[in-house]
């Protein structure tokens, strides 16, 4: 599946029953929630029983009969994504907290499936249809939505950001596939001191957005609180020091596809740390330096592109790969502060190569155990929330070996 992103054009009108909508689907999903969380031990409730709860609210309140039935639906879709993911926690045993469902605060969206809108012939405007009001909106994009039939369009999300409104069409469609321009082999380790360092020992610099933003971001944080609460002028400095914020994670995301889109457009095959990025978070004193780097946006850009180009993606464990020796696989002990790979063997690498020459090696040696590529099935191992184009399910995803 494809999702395209446009920019809304709304009035001051628009802005409050888009708002209204948004409360309402929040509302519903916490209703579903409260719903799951009061039913006896005997009921089974599930997808189909919520979503006949949704029809149960609409006869109650009149607010959520204005919405869209089938965004109502949508809603509670969501309550059961939380609820199922929180069972399969808890059946697969995972380690630590399993995810119970919570109420929801903060929702910036509403999403509409096959009906509540309807396309202009031109395609740069949509009208939403349902009860709240919201009426025609103009498109801004480059996207070629234009290209595509409506029928493929399997639901249509209504964001928030903090610069404005955005519209989001999901598309049933097979992304097509791309030739790539070389058939190298590298194997990639993300850092700290460098975005990557591949196996042919070139360094990508690491960009360091929120770094760079930091100075400009704490001012405007501090410019919130000198204004009185409840005026108009705090409002917009909220608004300003959310918009700085908003701009540093579309640069973290435009830099990890761009340079995963030339990893995978020159190799036949990446192989790459199966790093976990929520446990790595958890030393505070990292923290923020791993969370600007974006390895998670990288590797699941990686992921996309592997089959975009018919490329092989592979991810290894990252244990030891840092203290091995690359050339005679001796374990030499190093600090975080230690930047030289110096063996008694002889053999001397910056740090950060000598553990992309492990990693692709181990990928290699396992190669013929477990390898999946554009044409076989594999197992979802994407992570992270959705992009602007987007693969939502693929058939291939990288294995874990």
């Amino acid at each position: 599946m494809l999702v395209l992103e446009y920019k809304a054009v709304v009035s001051k009108k628009q802005k409050l029953a888009i708002n209204e909508a948004i409360r309402t689907t929040q509302f519903i999903r916490n209703k579903a929630i409260r719903y799951w969380m009061d039913a006896p031990k005997e009921a089974k409730i599930n997808k189909i029983a919520l979503n006949n709860y949704s029809t149960a609210l609409r006869k109650e309140f009149k607010f959520v009969e204005e919405l869209n039935s089938m965004a109502c639906q949508s809603a509670t879709e969501r309550a059961w994504i939380a609820i199922d993911r929180f069972y399969s926690n808890c059946q697969s045993q995972k380690p630590g907290k399993k995810g119970f469902p919570r109420f929801q605060k903060d929702n910036r969206s509403v999403e509409y499936k096959t009906s509540g809108w309807s396309l202009h012939s031109t395609k740069r405007r949509i009208t939403f249809t349902d009860k709240k009001g919201i009426g025609e909106v103009k498109l801004l994009g480059k996207w070629d939505i234009h290209t595509y039939s409506v029928k493929s369009i399997k639901r249509v999300r209504i964001l928030k950001r903090a610069d404005g409104f955005y519209v989001q069409f999901c598309l049933a469609i097979e992304v097509q596939s791309e030739p790539r321009i070389a058939d190298g082999e590298i194997g990639l380790d993300v850092g700290l001191e460098y975005f990557y360092s591949d196996s042919n020992g070139y360094h990508e610099p690491n960009p360091r957005f929120l770094k760079k933003a930091e100075k400009a971001i704490k001012y405007a944080q501090k410019q919130i609180y000198k204004k009185e609460k409840g005026r108009n002028q705090r409002r917009k400095a909220r608004a300003r020091y959310a918009r700085k914020h908003l701009r540093v994670n579309r640069q973290r995301s435009e830099h990890a596809k761009r340079v995963a889109r030339n990893v995978c457009k020159a190799n036949a095959l990446v192989v790459y740390e199966d790093l976990n990025v929520k446990n790595l978070v958890k030393n505070h004193c990292l923290a923020k330096s791993i969370n600007d780097v974006a390895w998670a946006a990288f590797r699941q850009w990686l992921e996309y592109f592997a089959v975009k180009f018919g490329s092989w993606a592979v991810a290894v464990p990252p244990h030891y790969t840092s203290q091995k020796c690359s050339d005679c696989g001796a374990i030499v002990k190093k600090t975080l502060s230690t930047r030289t790979h110096k063996c008694s063997c002889g053999c001397e690498l910056q740090r950060d190569t000598n553990a992309a020459i492990n990693i692709f090696n181990l990928g290699k040696n396992r190669l013929g155990h477990s390898r999946i590529n554009a044409t076989g099935d594999g197992t979802a191992t994407l992570l992270g929330a959705t992009l602007v184009e987007q693969v939502l399910s693929m058939n291939v995803e990288s294995p874990r070996l």
